[in-house]
């Protein structure tokens, strides 16, 4: 998945700092002294780590490239392209028909290219005993119907449900999958990011929260979810993702103006 992730973002590099050049070409002589600009990429938490290792492999064979890669979230990156205030845009979501209107309303076209497809994974704090839920219950914990970890056969402990802001695909992926599209429980603390979620349930022993497999590590705890009523359980792994033992996650896209 990500040598395609990086053979795909390699090209669409090289479109955009190829079409880059040649306005500048016809605008300003000085162009032929610096043929490439700067590019921004911007946008999904989720696939940040890999966008982020595809632009240094590129950057090693075109060291002359000046590339930029932030997160924000996947609505920050598309509301970044419509603004032309990013080159490319990543995200975990479609664009929206009200986004992609918009741009068109602008005199421009949009171009999605899907590029891989990304795993969820639940955590906990790492010395919770629990280690598997089903989807019914994580519905459950996330719309504020059960609010103790011993409803779930844990102790006696709170539960504090962290979820990605609303301008995430990753929000709305797991509140379409997950919750079954339910409205997510009122007050739960929403994060701007994976890594600001994989801080805040490490040190918080009640929480509850998702992100992208690729964020995971030693410092949380990933449980095994069932899709089919607690029959089967399955750990978030690349290869449960490929073998659809897990849903896959949000699709991957690029965008960038055509």
């Amino acid at each position: 998945m990500k040598q395609l992730f990086i053979f795909c973002i390699s090209c669409l590099l090289l479109f955009s700092c190829g079409s880059k050049s040649t306005d500048q070409q016809t605008t300003d002589a000085s162009s032929q002294s610096n043929p490439r600009q700067a590019v921004k990429i911007k946008g999904s938490e989720t696939v940040l780590p890999v966008s982020e290792k595809a632009v240094q492999v590129y950057m090693k064979s075109h060291p002359e490239a000046n590339i930029s890669v932030t997160g924000g979230g996947s609505g920050v990156g598309i509301a970044a392209l419509m603004k032309n205030a990013t080159d490319i845009a990543q995200a975990s979501r479609a664009i929206k028909f009200s986004e992609k209107e918009k741009i068109q309303e602008s005199g421009k076209s949009v171009k999605e290219v899907v590029v891989a497809y990304d795993g969820l994974a639940v955590i906990t704090h790492p010395s919770n005993k629990v280690s598997q839920l089903t989807r019914a219950q994580l519905e459950d914990i996330f719309t504020g119907n059960i609010k103790n970890w011993k409803e779930v056969g844990g102790e006696d402990l709170e539960i504090i449900p962290y979820a990605r802001e609303t301008s995430s695909g990753t929000y709305e992926f797991f509140k379409e999958v997950v919750l079954d599209d339910k409205n997510y429980m009122s007050g739960i603390m929403s994060m701007p990011a994976n890594g600001s979620i994989i801080q805040s349930v490490s040190q918080t022993k009640g929480a509850i929260a998702y992100v992208g497999i690729a964020y995971l590590n030693k410092t949380v705890k990933a449980l095994a979810v069932s899709f089919d009523q607690g029959k089967t359980y399955a750990m978030p792994t690349d290869q449960n993702v490929k073998e659809k033992k897990i849903p896959s996650g949000p699709p991957t896209i690029l965008l960038l103006f055509i």
